[in-house]
């Protein structure tokens, strides 16, 4: 085990990374995307290659590449684009998003505030005095202000849940495409690509109280749910404005208004995430929803993650059940001020089958190295060369030696095979940094 020097370069490798990840770089794609001497396609026409990923796997993803040119649209504002969409429509359809679009927003145009959605008498104020653990007690919320509670997070809902159809392709033109405060759903799909779009602050206006666990809240930026061959590329997922730290605490929990960054789910297979950055954020990826779940979930679940930056990220990057997930390539770090609400990276769920091969972390001292992984009722998972600080580290071996008791064994029980390009974990932080995220294909 290669772990003696781990922190030996720490402080050096650490503000390069820190300072690159933050900083807007104007570079070419990646040799594996952009060829010398070749023209690149446009983003709209792009098809996933064959070879990437889970999602390249029989038919491959290839969106909405056949659309015709009544179906190649340009969209400003939620309105167009839900028109767009057509609800779920599998007509082959490729839309194009210019400058930012708010989901929170009326029919014509006027933004929505939290108090616009409310409805039954809800406030805020009289939801935390009727359910105050010191009146209330422990039980779980029932009685006018929960009905209230559950009628005005509905009609947020309707406005900020938006659903995406087969045979789609959404992309962002040029830099600065935004999708604030919605949830994209791709729901019973098949064959959605979705690249260059800055996915931000899927906020939910009224989290429910559960006692004795804290608030809960509604709210994928993109959720990916009974669907497969789906690639997502290129994309920025991050609260915005509202970050966890602007919220306030409410019964010695945080009023946590924000769900998952991207969950894949409920039976959802063949999907591809790459080159994206997840950052600021604390529950970022489930792939599998529950325990529960094996008559939808086993076999399917198989989904690729690489060259991704998680970049002050809390938990679930990712955290799978059942699913055949292959994560390398990507690159976690995590910042000194933000060490504090570090949980873990790789969560190893119910009957998972994890590969995490070549990637980077790239951490303060006060971060235990066996925390990276975390079992969920998992029994196993693939573990090899990735690179802590720039040493070749062991995280399976640290995480068996700091919990005994969750202790995981070698081996996912496959080997994969869908790998394009597969970059030495060494120089993984700069090509990452120099390339993932919106606004850079």
């Amino acid at each position: 085990m290669r772990s003696r020097s781990v922190f030996a370069k720490s402080r050096t490798l650490a503000v390069f990374v820190l300072t690159c990840c933050t900083t807007t770089l104007g570079l070419t794609a990646p040799a594996s995307i952009a060829q010398a001497g070749v023209r690149p396609p446009s983003p709209g026409t792009a098809v996933l290659q064959p070879g990437d990923g889970w999602a390249s796997e029989g038919a491959g993803t290839t969106g909405g590449s056949a659309a015709d040119a009544a179906h190649v649209v340009t969209v400003h504002n939620r309105a167009e684009l839900v028109s767009a969409l057509g609800n779920g429509d599998s007509t082959p359809k490729i839309i194009q998003v210019r400058g930012m679009i708010d989901f929170n927003t009326a029919a014509d145009g006027t933004r929505l505030t939290c108090d616009d959605y409310a409805t039954g008498g809800y406030t805020r104020a009289a939801y935390l005095a009727a359910y105050d653990p010191a009146t209330w007690g422990s039980a779980s919320p029932a009685g006018p202000q929960e009905a209230a509670r559950v009628a005005s997070q509905k009609r947020q809902a309707a406005r900020v849940k938006v659903r995406v159809g087969s045979n789609t392709t959404i992309v962002g033109l040029g830099k600065g495409a935004t999708l604030r405060g919605g949830s994209l759903t791709v729901q019973n799909a098949d064959n959605v690509i979705v690249r260059n779009i800055d996915f931000s602050n899927a906020s939910d206006c009224f989290p429910a109280w559960a006692p004795n666990s804290g608030w809960k809240s509604e709210y994928d930026n993109l959720e990916i749910t009974s669907s497969r061959h789906v690639w997502i590329d290129h994309n920025t997922f991050s609260d915005g404005d509202e970050p966890d730290t602007s919220l306030p605490h409410y019964f010695g929990y945080i009023f946590e208004k924000h769900d998952g960054l991207l969950d894949i789910v409920r039976g959802s297979d063949l999907v591809t995430v790459s080159w994206n950055v997840f950052k600021d954020h604390d529950k970022t990826t489930l792939v599998g929803n529950s325990d529960g779940a094996a008559a939808t979930d086993s076999s399917r679940l198989r989904v690729t993650l690489h060259h991704n930056l998680y970049k002050d990220v809390g938990q679930r990057a990712p955290r799978v059940r059942f699913g055949k997930v292959d994560a390398y390539n990507n690159h976690y770090v995590v910042s000194p001020t933000s060490s504090g609400a570090y949980v873990y990276s790789l969560g190893v769920g119910y009957q998972s089958q994890l590969v995490a091969e070549a990637n980077a972390f790239t951490v303060p001292r006060s971060i235990g190295l066996g925390k990276v992984i975390k079992s969920w009722s998992g029994t196993s998972l693939t573990v090899r060369q990735n690179y802590v600080n720039g040493v070749e580290t062991d995280l399976l071996t640290l995480h068996n030696e700091s919990f005994p008791s969750e202790h995981l064994d070698d081996g996912a029980g496959w080997a994969p095979t869908l790998r394009l390009r597969v970059d030495s974990p060494s120089a993984v932080p700069r090509i990452v940094c120099r390339h993932a995220g919106a606004g850079r294909i």
